[in-house]
């Protein structure tokens, strides 16, 4: 089967960065939320490492960002389609996953170099990686120095207001992993979208590989 190099080497290691990054912190800030429930760490190590981990995803951050700033692999996000169609192929791709997928129908999106995701990807991704998840480091280094950080919690609102938006998107986070690995065994096999971030390569069907 024919194969597109469709993520390339500083994508795959800040994805995999970012995987586990995550589940620690998911792990860490469930141990560290409710205080007894989960003990495998103690308190103080469970902060230490929820807090050590968050800078290191943060910095991760800024080297996904500044790739695909000054790379032209950022195509892959602003698919060049008229907001109308783009608001179509969404339409579409969500019914695919809802209904389509379970009567046999084929994906209506095909991957090609600069365009790896479909159009609800892209959207959902813009929102969660421009938005969701600097809020999340935001409040996170609010909450991890609250004396150094008052006078910017204060015009927030306060430590609960602080507190209560990196709770709501830790708990967005909790369910939307699951979810993309769910959607990550979706590809012609299993395996094949995440054998795709192992290599780099999509496998794609023949008359596809036109569009390479």
């Amino acid at each position: 089967m024919p194969r597109i190099y469709v993520h390339p080497l500083p994508v795959r290691i800040w994805h995999w960065i970012n995987a586990l990054g995550f589940l620690v912190m998911l792990f860490t800030g469930f141990q560290i939320r409710y205080i007894g429930l989960i003990d495998l760490l103690s308190f103080r190590t469970a902060v230490v490492v929820h807090n050590w981990i968050g800078f290191v995803l943060i910095g991760n951050f800024f080297i996904w960002f500044l790739f695909y700033l000054f790379s032209d692999k950022i195509r892959v996000y602003h698919p060049e389609l008229s907001p109308l169609k783009h608001f179509r192929a969404t339409f579409r791709q969500a019914m695919f996953y809802g209904y389509g997928i379970f009567k046999g129908q084929p994906n209506p999106f095909h991957v090609s170099v600069y365009n790896k995701f479909n159009s609800l990807q892209s959207m959902s991704y813009q929102v969660i990686m421009m938005l969701l998840v600097p809020l999340q480091f935001y409040t996170g280094v609010l909450l991890w120095d609250i004396h150094r950080f008052s006078g910017m919690i204060n015009a927030l609102g306060g430590v609960r207001v602080v507190d209560t938006a990196h709770v709501l998107i830790f708990i967005f986070f909790a369910g939307f992993i699951p979810f993309h690995i769910y959607l990550a065994t979706l590809g012609h096999t299993r395996t094949a979208h995440l054998k795709s971030m192992l290599t780099g390569y999509e496998e794609v069907e023949e008359e596809q590989e036109g569009g390479k």
